[in-house]
Formats: structure tokens, C-alpha cells, sequence
């Protein structure tokens, strides 16, 4: 693992602020903070190459030739302006590669002079994209959890966020580094799909926080066109369901299905049998029936990645 250095930051460059983000479900947070670092015109000062723990899954073909995949990109930007700087990476990375990863962006962190850590996520919720994007925050020490109450962010009160976006509070507090992560609600049903609606309300928070104001229109125009979209997934779920007359009443919990009430209904269900896939000795058992659930309201493309990471870890282990 090195650090390159693309620019050389003046001597006298100081930030007291580091935002941190990592792909994740709906791409909120990397989302977020991918729009602040476009439109406070940041600049690219450094990466850390991983190329050495970098193991590619599929190869890229053009023109009949397959070759193999750039590395993901791991870069370091500063916003002089501002006194920030913004950590943006292409993909997540587990066990000691990712410990080593999170320490050394702390390094360059305070090499510059941080003492604030913040990143963003999603919070998946039984939901319709109708509602509203809230944003929870979660810090990682009591003093900073109420200042952040202070300035009008709700608190998440129980829960877990999972990856580095979460990891780096944790590594920050050993060092004394305040740190808190931005979750964007979002419908559970649409987590494989980006979702600037909830990014968008990231961006508010983090400007209104750390007093900065950025140009909204591009994302304004992304999340109205998304709509139209999570419309139709929304559309899909409930004209499937409303064809299952056949399905016991007990099948789900409440009784019969309310129309209006199909997507959580739907999503409550299917999150019951990946949580029983987990921890039942019937492993493959359990796996197939979930398998054919998800078939069965046509879901499956939105959970494959999920359901493929049950056989790499499986049965009993953590994900």
C-alpha cells in the first residue's frame, strides 16, 4: 500500500475537516459526497495505490479481447476554501487490507490537520419512495452525537452501519478524532439502485454543517427523473402481488394484504427468510425457498448480489 502524490498542497494548507466515502446500497453516501467534491471544484492531491490487494472478478472484453480491469481508485482531494479535504474510493475492501486502508487515510488526514471525520450512507427503510429522504447521524462519542443533535441532525438511536463508511468512526476514535456518518433513508425494496434523493439530503446536511452552499440543480434533476422509475418497481410489486388470491392468509403477517400496503408486506417477508437462511442448519433448503420467492415477484435482479453473498460466506457466518 503507497501513497502517491498527484499535487503538491501548499505549506501552508490546512483542513480541519475529512469526508470519507465508499460504494455502498443505493449509492447514497458515495453519492454525496462524489456531488460535493464535483461542485466545490476539488482537487486531486493524492492516492493510495492497492493495486497489490486488488483481485479481479471478471474480465473486460472489447472487440473479442478480454483484459483485465483497472484497479479502483483510492484519491485524496482538497478544498483550499473550505479547509477540507474529501477521501473518494471505487470500492470497498474487507479484513486487514481495509484496517490498513482506514489508518492510512487517517494519516494523511492529520498530516493536514483534521480533527473532524464524517461519511454517509443509506438506511434502509419499509417504505415507499413517496416519503420523504430523512437523514440519521451517528457519532462515534457523546460530546459530538449532541452537537449534531445541537444543529437539528436526528439521531439514529440503535442499528449498525456495515463497510468502511462505518469501520473509519471506530478508527477514528482511537485516535480522538471526532467522526460521524450521514445515513440517507431509502426504500429497502431499491437498494441496488442509486437513489439521489436520499444523496441529495446528505449533501443538505453536510452544507449546512460545514457551511458551504453548492449548486443543487444537477441532483434536483436526478432525483425527480429516479421517481419515475422507483413509480414503476413500486407499480410491479403490487400488481404481482395482487395476483396471488391463492396465498394462505398466514402467509404473511397482518392476514390478508392491503393493497396500498404490498411493498412492505413484500420486503418484511423476504428480509424473515434471509435471516432465517442465516442461521438455519437447512442452509440450501432455506436458500431455495427464498430463491424462488424472489422469482416469484420478479425481485431477484434487485437482490442478486445479496443472495449470491450468502453462498460465499455461509451458513452461520457473518456478512
Amino acid at each position: 500500500m503507497k501513497l502517491n502524490v498527484l499535487k503538491e498542497l501548499p505549506r501552508s494548507f490546512q483542513a480541519s475537516v475529512l469526508i470519507a466515502g465508499w460504494p455502498g446500497m443505493g449509492s447514497v453516501g458515495i453519492g454525496a459526497i462524489d456531488y460535493i467534491r464535483r461542485k466545490l471544484d476539488a482537487v486531486a492531491f493524492a492516492e493510495i495505490d492497492m493495486q497489490s490487494h486488488f483481485t479481479p472478478e471478471a474480465m473486460i472484453v472489447e472487440d473479442g479481447l478480454a483484459t483485465f480491469p483497472d484497479p479502483p481508485a483510492h484519491v485524496f482531494y482538497a478544498v483550499e476554501e473550505h479547509d477540507l479535504i474529501i477521501f473518494q474510493s471505487e470500492a470497498q475492501i474487507g479484513g486487514v487490507p481495509g484496517d490498513e486502508l482506514l489508518d492510512k487515510i487517517l494519516d494523511v488526514g492529520q498530516r493536514v490537520g483534521i480533527d473532524t471525520v464524517l461519511t454517509g450512507a443509506a438506511y434502509l427503510t419499509q417504505s415507499s419512495h413517496k416519503e420523504d429522504a430523512q437523514v440519521l447521524g451517528v457519532a462515534n462519542n457523546t460530546e459530538f452525537r449532541d452537537l449534531l443533535a445541537s444543529h437539528g441532525v436526528e439521531i439514529l438511536k440503535e442499528g449498525m452501519v456495515s463497510g468502511l463508511n462505518g469501520l473509519l468512526l471506530g478508527f477514528a476514535q482511537k485516535r480522538d478524532l471526532n467522526a460521524a456518518c450521514f445515513l440517507g433513508t431509502m426504500p429497502q425494496y431499491a437498494a441496488p439502485i442509486p437513489n439521489p434523493k436520499a444523496s441529495k439530503e446528505i449533501v443538505l446536511t453536510l452544507a449546512h454543517l460545514l457551511n458551504f452552499s453548492v449548486d443543487m440543480s444537477e441532483i434536483d434533476d436526478a432525483a425527480e427523473k429516479m421517481e419515475g422509475t422507483m413509480e414503476d418497481i413500486e407499480m410491479q410489486i403490487k400488481k404481482k402481488f395482487s395476483h396471488m388470491d391463492d396465498i394462505p392468509e398466514n402467509e404473511f403477517p397482518g392476514g390478508k394484504i392491503e393493497e396500498d400496503k404490498v411493498p412492505q408486506s413484500v420486503m418484511e417477508r423476504i428480509e424473515k427468510m434471509f435471516r432465517e437462511v442465516k442461521k438455519n442448519d437447512q442452509f440450501h433448503k432455506k436458500a431455495n425457498e427464498l430463491k424462488a420467492e424472489l422469482d416469484r415477484w420478479n425481485l431477484y435482479p434487485f437482490y442478486e448480489d445479496r443472495f449470491l453473498n450468502l453462498f460465499k460466506s455461509g451458513p452461520g457466518e457473518s456478512r
